[in-house]
């Protein structure tokens, strides 16, 4: 892509193949589409953007981009954290917001099928007069459902409903050479080969392109209740956290917020929870919990025992909160990401580990942080070990340090680098230092037999 008349041939091929109106080069390039939400990683201006309408339309673009070696990068919303779908200076870009519809919801089977650039807010907005709810919250409901699948999104309801790959049944992919393929299907169950479907989640467009979804839906439960418990450590949070699992009352939500983070939620907010001042003064960390059930009696009952439970397990107190202080502190949590870049965070990351041993990691983030003279904040998951943390640590070689330092430390309570950001290029330099380099390999095979020549995401995992 060095000579002029090779990059002009790209881009007239490119707009015949998706039409003049919708391939955008140089200047006519949105300065949003040149990023997404990673803070680590500088924005960068595509050869091309093309955004097609069709499954042929993607088709055509791999065609013409396997035919002249361009790389190529899928966007959906643009609010992924780890730099997966910054494209490349010699590269397209495939931004979906034309392919963003419904195309079927199929009631009997409880699924539906859509395009990739649908967002979140939409999809729940058209199942939710239907009694039907895509389960899969990852915080940011302007996301697409196809950056989802690529990254293999989670959420706070993850604890009851799993992350994404346990709720997509099929996909339709463009290969790198243009073959349209379809994997999976409305069936819940087989036992036929290689899951390719599987395979793609989680793969951060380097495996294929993703044009159509079909997800599993489950029943909308009308009634829910937020309970809020403080405790005095992070331990205590983190120990009953397997205990309210263990109970049997299904959890849509069992979170973890720590003192700084609680502080700065509410402060930006002006949200009132009604906690004394002597209780407030001494918790150290907060257990949110939130229930949902058919029938209102049940849900009462449920969240009895839940504070007896909560409080035989060392809360200093338990709330349940009023209606609107309820969705407030968990739209709050779930929008941590964009506090802690307003309060001027350098780098947020997530991790993931066997739940049991969050103490014990924190622990270490907080001697890692000691050492370095960082601040480290933190959220997370707690009823599936995911830990999200706000670096602030202004010196490029430290914060390296202290990453690679946070990385290490999940992977030796038996976790992993990300539980749900995925990669992308931020993240990728602690993946290969400090995975098992026989699944590196593995997995570069598997890259090379859907993309022999490289050019889906380069620079992306690998």
């Amino acid at each position: 892509m060095t000579e002029r008349t090779d990059t002009t041939e790209v881009l007239e091929a490119l707009r015949g193949a998706v039409g003049e109106a919708f391939v955008a080069s140089g200047d006519d390039i949105n300065p949003d589409l040149t990023h997404d939400e990673c803070l680590t990683s500088d924005a960068v201006v595509p050869l091309a953007v093309v955004r097609p309408a069709s499954t042929a339309e993607v088709a055509d673009v791999m065609r013409i981009a396997s035919r002249h070696g361009v790389p190529v990068t899928a966007r959906g919303s643009g609010t992924g954290l780890s730099g997966a779908a910054i494209p490349r200076t010699d590269g397209i870009l495939v931004a979906f917001d034309r392919m963003s519809a419904v195309l079927e919801i199929d009631t009997d089977n409880h699924t539906a099928t859509i395009q990739p650039g649908l967002t979140l807010d939409v999809f729940d907005e058209a199942l939710a007069p239907l009694g039907l709810v895509y389960p899969v919250f990852p915080g940011e409901y302007s996301a697409s459902l196809g950056g989802n699948v690529n990254t293999n999104a989670g959420g706070m309801r993850a604890v009851k409903y799993g992350v994404t790959r346990h709720h997509v049944l099929g996909l339709e992919l463009v290969l790198a050479d243009g073959t349209v393929m379809r994997t999976g299907g409305k069936y819940v169950k087989s036992s036929t080969g290689y899951d390719l479907t599987q395979l793609v989640i989680g793969s951060e467009g380097t495996l294929a392109l993703v044009t159509e979804v079909t997800v599993k839906l489950q029943p909308r439960l009308p009634h829910a209740a937020t309970v809020l418990a403080p405790f005095a450590t992070l331990d205590g949070v983190t120990a009953a956290v397997p205990r309210v699992v263990d109970s049997g009352i299904g959890p849509r939500v069992l979170e973890y917020i720590d003192l700084l983070t609680m502080s700065a939620m509410t402060a930006s907010s002006g949200l009132e929870l009604g906690i004394p001042d002597d209780i407030r003064n001494q918790a150290l960390a907060y257990l949110v919990v939130v229930l949902e059930s058919a029938h209102p009696d049940r849900l009462d009952a449920d969240v009895e025992a839940l504070g007896t439970q909560l409080a035989e397990l060392g809360a200093m107190d338990v709330y349940v909160l009023p209606e609107a202080a309820a969705g407030q502190i968990i739209e709050l949590r779930e929008r941590a990401f964009w506090l802690a870049k307003a309060n001027g965070a350098n780098d947020v990351v997530d991790t993931v580990v066997p739940r049991a041993t969050i103490p014990r990691f924190m622990a270490k983030v907080s001697a890692i942080a000691e050492e370095t003279g960082s601040w480290i904040a933190g959220c997370g998951h707690a009823g599936d070990g995911n830990v999200h943390l706000g670096i602030f640590q202004a010196d490029p070689a430290t914060r390296s340090q202290v990453l690679r330092a946070i990385f290490e430390a999940a992977v030796d309570v038996g976790g992993t680098i990300s539980g749900e950001h995925g990669l992308g290029h931020a993240k990728r330099p602690y993946f290969l230092d400090l995975e098992d380099p026989a699944k590196v390999e593995l997995m570069r095979r598997v890259k090379a037999a859907f993309d022999p020549d490289g050019i889906l995401n380069p620079g992306v995992i690998f």
